[in-house]
């Protein structure tokens, strides 16, 4: 095999062009000439250390693994004998990260302008998830926060993910004990603080140096499930080895083409005792994400635009999404399901279901449950958010046959109040999934920052259970809510001033 074959430097450097790239990692050689094309930084990145060890360039933002779970077998070309390594056949570390960066004010008389560093409130300054979103914004890179950040197209879904719970109004019951409240519950059988759980998000060293591994770790001292994600910053074995002994986690998996590379990976998960598997079946292609698109445009400049033809006409201006979609199978379809579910002994459920059809054939398909998502409003813009679309799902499953325990529905998408969670237990989820308040914590405040927000949403989720009367998980029903104007989106609200003042606008290419 052309992955044991060892190879010297000398060797490994005469592959230095665009034409011809390979590229040393951790010890390895890969011809990545196809995957510069599409690499989600641009090919510049990849091509100017062709022929090179690019391991400390690589390694503050990808794991180990990436290319073992992504490429080919035939691109490991082979291992490189350490011996032969020379001090210029290595790239330069990239620059360290920078510090906070600063805010512009403006002078009274609008004369000159003066620059301010922008000062991090103290973590109990935190009072509910936009603030650490607020905070997030300032302190991440820009690419970072681009990437994280923004949705689909007009960023339409993005936005009535959250708006789409105030949609939802209470209907409180009075003189119910509720001097003790639980909120306790178990999630696919695992014991949960409380109805939520970490769901997966791509590349946290994005956000933190610590990553995947301090979601981990806060999850564990938040009670709550983590679920791992395909397209982590940390290997695997890292995320698995930073759990605590009796931790259980479950995983997110993305069908690789190369469905040999699924398989391994998912064999890997079940023998480290991961619970629970949830296929992303949402992202055939990945969505237009302008925010992420301009940044990694501006960020690029004129250089990389004169090299579009000798990309093969790729694009380089699509910024840290489009490029994955290389890597996920745009093929699997509802006969694949009998594979998967023959690979692993794991639950399975599809994440990314949003219509009540889907839910159903899941079901019927003997598959464990769904999520209602449309990708955290990152994929088909105007899509409904998933709290919409769990009643006509739980009306479908209860005509099919189904029942809460032997079909598990979540939801994610804008949850960002212990009320959202009240809200989407009542209609029948079983738990909802949190993405970027996870990431946006972790980018402020590191692990404490994430712990912290969860305990938020429990205060905020157990005044809610007492006002509504509420002494528990079970007793939230459907009765205790109105959805009258849930689906109709005509409905006037209130200005929701924290989500206006943390949303960040798209610009027009005129306004940069």
């Amino acid at each position: 095999m052309a992955s044991d074959k060892v190879l010297s430097m000398e060797e490994v450097a005469k592959h230095n062009t665009k034409e011809d790239c390979w590229v040393v990692l951790y010890g390895k050689a890969y011809d990545l000439t196809k995957f510069a094309k599409v690499h989600p930084g641009g090919a510049k990145l990849i091509t100017d250390v062709a022929g090179m060890d690019a391991t400390a360039q690589f390694d503050p933002i990808h794991p180990k693994d990436i290319m073992d779970k992504l490429l080919k077998p035939s691109l490991t070309m082979g291992v490189v004998d350490a011996a032969t390594m020379k001090p210029e056949h290595v790239a330069k570390p990239p620059q360290a990260h920078k510090p906070a960066p600063k805010k512009k004010a403006v002078k009274a008389d609008a004369a000159e302008e003066e620059v301010e560093e922008f000062k991090k409130p103290p973590l109990a300054a935190m009072l509910n998830s936009f603030d650490f979103e607020s905070v997030a914004r300032e302190v991440m890179e820009p690419q970072a926060w681009g990437y994280y950040s923004s949705g689909g197209d007009d960023e339409i879904t993005l936005r009535d993910n959250h708006l789409a719970f105030q949609r939802i109004t209470m209907r409180p019951r009075i003189l119910v004990n509720v001097r003790e409240i639980d909120m306790s519950t178990k999630i696919l059988g695992v014991p949960s603080a409380l109805p939520l759980y970490f769901t997966a998000t791509a590349l946290a060293k994005l956000a933190h140096q610590e990553g995947e591994l301090a979601i981990v770790k806060a999850a564990k001292k938040a009670g709550v499930p983590y679920m791992l994600p395909t397209l982590s910053s940390y290997t695997l074995d890292e995320m698995l080895e930073a759990r605590a002994p009796d931790q259980i986690v479950f995983s997110q998996l993305y069908v690789n083409p190369e469905r040999s590379r699924s398989e391994e990976y998912v064999a890997k998960l079940e023998k480290a005792g991961v619970q629970a598997l949830f296929v992303t079946v949402d992202a055939p292609q990945l969505g237009r994400r302008e925010k992420d698109m301009r940044n990694k445009f501006t960020q690029q400049g004129s250089d990389v635009q004169g090299d579009e033809e000798d990309d093969g006409g790729v694009d380089r201006s699509q910024g840290a999404t489009r490029a994955i979609s290389s890597y996920i199978d745009p093929g699997l379809n509802w006969e694949d399901v009998p594979w998967l579910k023959s690979i692993t002994k794991m639950k399975v459920l599809l994440k990314g279901v949003q219509c009540a059809e889907d839910a159903v054939q899941a079901y019927n398909a003997g598959l464990a449950g769904c999520v209602l998502s449309n990708h955290g409003g990152r994929q088909l813009d105007t899509c409904r958010a998933g709290i919409e679309v769990l009643p006509e799902v739980m009306e479908a499953l209860k005509e099919a046959g189904a029942t809460k325990e032997t079909f598990a529905v979540f939801i994610d998408g804008g949850v960002r109040r212990g009320g959202d969670i009240f809200k989407a237990c009542a209609l029948g989820a079983q738990a909802c999934g949190a993405g970027r308040p996870v990431l946006y914590s972790l980018a402020s405040y590191g692990q404490n920052g994430i712990v912290r927000m969860v305990h938020m949403l429990q205060d905020e989720l157990q005044m809610v259970m007492r006002l509504a009367g509420t002494p528990d998980i079970p007793s939230i029903t459907e009765k205790h809510v109105i959805t009258t104007n849930l689906a109709d989106h005509i409905v006037p609200l209130p200005v929701d001033h924290l989500t206006m003042k943390t949303y960040q606008g798209l610009e027009p290419a005129a306004k940069l």
